[in-house]
Order: C-alpha cells, then sequence, then structure tokens
C-alpha cells in the first residue's frame, strides 16, 4: 500500500508480479494499470487493466428508507432522489448528459419514466438490475461513462418499492439465475427449508466458525454496533440501540449459527449520486472536495464453485479480487481506509468482508472486531450509517446509498456520524451469484 500496488499485500497474499503503471493520458488524465496474477489464486486468472480517470461526485441525494409497501411507486421514489442529489450539487436536469437508473423489479423502461417526472428527456438512459449490487453498478457505468470521456456529467440513481417478506425473486425470472448458488449451498448445508440468501450466508458463517473458532456472540457485536451507529441516522429504517444479549435473545434463523437480528430487513427506499469531470466542475463552481480515485466491479470465477466453500459462494474471492486492483490504482492499502460502509446483508457477511477488503488478515476478523478496529476509535469505522442491517436493503438503492454516507463522511457533513479526519473511503456491495463493485473515495482539498 501507499506505493501504486508495489508490494501491496493483501489477506496476506501479495502480487506475484509487479503493478505496471502507465503515465495519464496527455488530455483526459486516464490512469491504466495491469494487476498481474496473485499468489493463492487458480492459474487461470488472467490480467486484467484498470482504467480511471479523476471523477467528481459532485451530488448525492437520499431519502428515509421504509418498511415495505409503505412506500410510493418506483417512479416516484426515484424522482425524489434524483431531484434531491441535483439540488445537492446545484444544478437542473439540463446540465445531465446521461442517466444509469438501477431498479430490480421496476420494469422495462423504469428509468425512463423516473426521468420524465423531472422533465429530462433526450438523453441516453440506461436500466440495469443486477440484484443486491444494482446500485453500485449503476454508479460504476455512469463514473465509467465520465472517466472515459464519453460524457462530461452523468447520473446514477436507484429505486426500489420492496415487497413484504424476505428478499427472495421479485420477478419470474425465465434464466434461473440462483440456479448453481442454490445446488452449491444444498452439496454443503443440505436441503434445510431455509431461504437461499440464509443457508448460504449462514452456512458461509459458520465455516469461519468451524475454521478459526469464531463465536456466535461475535456476530451479535456486529449487529448491536450497526444499532448504535444507526441511532445517528435519521435515513435509516431501523434506529433503537440494541444490547448483544438481545441480539442473542432473538429468534433462531439457524441454531447456533445465526439469529433474527442478526440479518438485514428488506426496505423501499432511493438514492442517487451525480458525478462529472474536473473540468466539468470548475467551469460550473461545484463542490470538488470528494472524488471517486478507483473502482473496480467483478464477478464469480469458476473458483467460488469449485472450492467446496460457501464463503466463496457468497462472494468473498469476488470481493478480494475487486479490492485489490482499487488499492493499486489509489495508491493506498487497506490499513489507509478510514470509513467503510460494506454489505452487510448479514452480519456474517460484515465479518467475512473485513478479510476479503484486507482490513484483517485471513481468520484474523474476529480479533479485529474485539480490538474495537471496526469502531470510532479504532482504525476503520465499518457502517457508519447502520449499514444495511440497519437502514434495510431496497436491491437498487443500496450501493447509492452507500455513496451517499461516504461523501457526506468525506465532505465532513455527517453530522452525529461523523468520523473525524476521515480522507478515504471504502464502498463494497455485492449480489449473490454475483457481481462486486468496490469503490474508493478520495476527499480532496477544497477547490
Amino acid at each position: 500500500g501507499g506505493q501504486g500496488g508495489q508490494g501491496m499485500q493483501v489477506n496476506e497474499r501479495p502480487c506475484e508480479a509487479p503493478v505496471r503503471v502507465f503515465p495519464a493520458h496527455p488530455r483526459r488524465g486516464v490512469l491504466a494499470i495491469t494487476v498481474g496474477r496473485y499468489r493463492g489464486r487458480p492459474s487461470s486468472v488472467r490480467e486484467r487493466v484498470v482504467v480511471s480517470a479523476a471523477v467528481h461526485v459532485v451530488g448525492v441525494g437520499r431519502v428515509p428508507f421504509t418498511a415495505p409497501g409503505a412506500s410510493d411507486s418506483a417512479v416516484a421514489l426515484g424522482a425524489q432522489a434524483l431531484r434531491l442529489a441535483l439540488a445537492d450539487a446545484g444544478l437542473d436536469g439540463r446540465a445531465v448528459q446521461q442517466v444509469v437508473a438501477g431498479c430490480v423489479d421496476g420494469g422495462p423502461l423504469a428509468g425512463q419514466r423516473v426521468l420524465d417526472e423531472v422533465g429530462m428527456t433526450g438523453i441516453p438512459i440506461r436500466h440495469v438490475s443486477s440484484r443486491c449490487a444494482t446500485g453500485s453498478t449503476a454508479l460504476y457505468l455512469a463514473r465509467q461513462a465520465v472517466a472515459s470521456g464519453a460524457v462530461e456529467c452523468a447520473l446514477a440513481v436507484g429505486f426500489e418499492p420492496m415487497k413484504p417478506g424476505a428478499a427472495g425473486l421479485l420477478v419470474d425470472y425465465r434464466s434461473k439465475p440462483f440456479d448453481r448458488v442454490d445446488l452449491a449451498a444444498e452439496h454443503l448445508v443440505g436441503e434445510t427449508g431455509m431461504a437461499l440468501a440464509l443457508r448460504c450466508f449462514g452456512g458461509a458463517g459458520r465455516e469461519h466458525m468451524r475454521r478459526y473458532g469464531t463465536r456466535l456472540e461475535t456476530f451479535a457485536m456486529i449487529r448491536a454496533k450497526a444499532s448504535r451507529h444507526a441511532a445517528n441516522n435519521p435515513l435509516a429504517l431501523l434506529r433503537t440501540p440494541l444490547t448483544e444479549a438481545e441480539v442473542m435473545q432473538s429468534p433462531a434463523l439457524w441454531p447456533g449459527v445465526m439469529t433474527r437480528l442478526m440479518a438485514c430487513p428488506p426496505a423501499s427506499g432511493t438514492a442517487a449520486a451525480l458525478l462529472c469531470s474536473p473540468a466539468f466542475a470548475a467551469r460550473r463552481g461545484l463542490d470538488r472536495r470528494v472524488v471517486i480515485s478507483a473502482q473496480a466491479m467483478t464477478t464469480d470465477r469458476p473458483a467460488a464453485f469449485e472450492s467446496d466453500d460457501l464463503r466463496d459462494v457468497v462472494g468473498v474471492g469476488m470481493s478480494a479480487s475487486a479490492a485489490r486492483p482499487v488499492y493499486a490504482l489509489a495508491g493506498v492499502g487497506p490499513q489507509d481506509i478510514d470509513v467503510v460502509e460494506l454489505h452487510d446483508c448479514f452480519a456474517h457477511n460484515e465479518l467475512l468482508s473485513y478479510e476479503a477488503l484486507g482490513l484483517a488478515p485471513e481468520g484474523g476478523a474476529e480479533k479485529l472486531l474485539l480490538d474495537g478496529d471496526n469502531n470510532y476509535g479504532g482504525k476503520h469505522v465499518v457502517n457508519p450509517s447502520g449499514g444495511l442491517l440497519c437502514n434495510g436493503h431496497p436491491l437498487g438503492a443500496t450501493g447509492l446509498a452507500q455513496c451517499f454516507e461516504l461523501v457526506h463522511q468525506l465532505r465532513n457533513t455527517a453530522g452525529a456520524r461523523q468520523v473525524d479526519g476521515a480522507r478515504f473511503g471504502l464502498q463494497h456491495n455485492l449480489a449473490l451469484g454475483g457481481a462486486c463493485v468496490v469503490t474508493l473515495y478520495e476527499q480532496r482539498p477544497a477547490a
């Protein structure tokens, strides 16, 4: 870390090949790096090129998340966040040159319908649906459009009016995207009658408990921490502080493995982010304090289903392979990260993600937590918003709600949740089956 990725160590697996960094593009300031093979990875891993340019986050918007069924339509939700992001940036819709809209259950052309509500027509609008990673996928594509020079100003918006009940398939997918995940869970856990996500993430946590002696009480500590953070977030769905004992005493979803309070609730909600180039921000006099320094999106490799380890099935390897080039491109390491918003759909996945993102070595996540290094006063503050565990999880909006939180942290405008001296923020959002987006935000001096 800190040297452009040379010798960077994540989960104690240093690069076998050096990271090659090429000069910035003379006009666009584009920086490309090629990341070599990593020790401990299958021999089929190919080199990857990550291309980035300075992209500013100049406006963010989010509404309070609500219980499923209590919110407006998808169209009304999306329009709210879009207006808030534009107002935060001090721009009107005519400045936006492209929109990426994310929603899992909004139907075809839902993004176009949302944009109609605010009078923005005639520009390219892309619709994405990547299950739980939908919001961050929209962010990734909007950033890519700006970084490539295709447009100077792009907007990402995610919205989801969730239905009551478990966050399972909301539409009748003909392609049955979870077939392989279901087979892997049945092979490793058995047919339990539990929901697929519970079998997978609970089983992954159980594997960590088996290998490293991780206690069930540790997952209760994660949920209690989330509740304390959410108490200071007026936009969170659940804001009541809980003790570890209360988490442990909640009904068992999987005896000895998970209680109900260790799982995130479904929620309806929306969030948006406005991104632009440095030149556009300078011309318009926009807030340039927060920049996306690096970003990567990955999908599962064959090892996810060949390792006989549910930790790989739920995306630990996928998350690690996204985080490594992000650190290398930004020229920082996990030790430099001040604040993290990560995908805690279950308390178990928060703990697994500590290791996947390099915040702790493999098997060291429980120690990181017991040392207080996931909280205020420690090395990193993880999920100051309350995370998915307390905000809820509107599939299309979660990734952009994470962006909203980190932008306010780096602007020093997060109020009672503010992480002192936050300069680097890391975002992690994934989808079972799978997709993962890791984004690194950096605070720049106010221009």
